[in-house]
């Protein structure tokens, strides 16, 4: 079968919305998950890298490493349940997690009507987000897909598919609210709330053309982070409110793939409201299968304020079977305009590079940049 066919189907199986029905009673069980290590050379201070900064100086599985899998039952033959579980590294320590718990209703055969914890459809990989068969790549442009570490919510939705006679066009809209997400800012992890929220996406998914999205969401976000410091004058904390914050994100995406030749896209903005400053972030990714064998390309690039990140990514995955897939890639990722990108800088660092611009350089330390060379190694797989 062709590997792209083979992409298709394991990604429609394991989507939020599977294109195939289920029967009154009918149930389906798939799995899927990574087993991948990373190395981070070219910053030898400790410096780690990653949505967690789980990608070091040192060989690791936490970064790349999950294992996931989903159950969906037939209620009726229109109404179904689906629920999706992932496990994966929190900081040091293993952590499993419900991502997906929600009734869907087959109102009509072009309309479904969703209710309960869901994926927000910000990105254009939101679906199969922690599938990684379902994408070229083993770890996913950094740039664009570290922004929303949590996108999940608790709502609903409603799903409207049209036919075309040279594809089809899908009209999502959602509403709801998130509670104690976990994210990672600063070197550790807080609680923020997402209330108020409010998404949509429209795809247009054509027969030889590829395939187009465009996604958005807003939110209300609430936080209070209080991180301890050390001064001069004593310790102290770096403090910030976010008080029903309004927040904005839009993705525009495009793929394409007939086999031979793929393409895979996109371009964000987030506005996360307040004094906080805009990102803007983009992918650009081609490659070709010669046979088992996929080599691929990306640059990438993330820009905030006067900073920025740029990287490119060379990547090279050989099918081992049908649904297995091993997969190699090498990042160069630099930043500039004194810029921390994707790695990881600590509060106290933020405070000591702030005293020094301050204090004329009698306290504190400079500002710098950062470049890195990342390698990564492993196989993506559904069941």
């Amino acid at each position: 079968m062709n590997k792209s066919r083979v992409i298709g189907l394991a990604a429609m199986c394991l989507a939020a919305t599977p294109a195939v029905a289920l029967e009154q009673g009918e149930h389906r069980l798939n799995a899927f998950g990574t087993l991948g290590v990373s190395y981070m050379g070219g910053e030898d201070d400790g410096r780690t890298y990653g949505k967690q900064g789980q990608t070091t100086d040192s060989w690791r599985g936490d970064e790349l490493s999950k294992l996931g899998a989903q159950f969906r039952y037939g209620v009726t033959d229109k109404l179904a349940i689906t629920a999706q579980g992932i496990a994966k590294a929190e900081q040091d320590s293993w952590k499993a997690k419900l991502e997906w718990l929600y009734l869907s209703h087959q109102t009509t055969d072009r309309l479904v009507l969703r209710a309960g914890r869901m994926r927000s459809p910000v990105y254009m990989y939101s679906d199969t987000l922690d599938v990684g068969f379902s994408y070229p790549w083993l770890r996913l442009p950094d740039e664009v897909y570290f922004q929303i570490q949590s996108p999940t919510y608790e709502g609903i939705d409603a799903i409207y598919t049209l036919p075309l006679s040279y594809g089809s066009l899908a009209v999502q809209v959602a509403a709801g609210q998130s509670k104690n997400r976990r994210n990672f800012i600063m070197g550790d992890v807080y609680e923020l709330d997402a209330d108020d929220t409010r998404a949509g996406a429209i795809t247009l998914e054509t027969n030889n053309y590829g395939t187009l999205r465009v996604g958005y969401e807003q939110s209300d976000v609430t936080a209070k982070i209080a991180i301890p410091i050390a001064t001069p004058f004593g310790p102290s904390a770096v403090s910030h409110v976010m008080d029903a914050q309004k927040a904005k994100f839009l993705s525009i995406g495009y793929q394409y793939d007939n086999g031979t030749w793929l393409t895979s896209n996109e371009v964000t903005n987030l506005d996360p409201g307040g004094d906080l400053e805009e990102k803007d972030a983009f992918y650009l990714m081609a490659g070709r299968r010669f046979g088992d064998f996929l080599p691929h390309l990306t640059y990438a690039q993330l820009d905030e304020g006067d900073g920025r990140q740029r990287s490119w990514t060379a990547g090279l995955n050989y099918s081992l079977r049908p649904n297995v897939i091993l997969k190699s890639e090498y990042k160069r990722v630099s930043t500039s305009g004194e810029y921390q990108g994707v790695f990881v800088k600590s509060a106290q660092e933020t405070v000591d590079n702030a005293m020094y611009e301050l204090l004329g350089g009698q306290a504190g330390t400079p500002s710098r940049n950062f470049d890195a060379d990342i390698i990564s190694v492993g196989i993506d797989f559904v069941f």
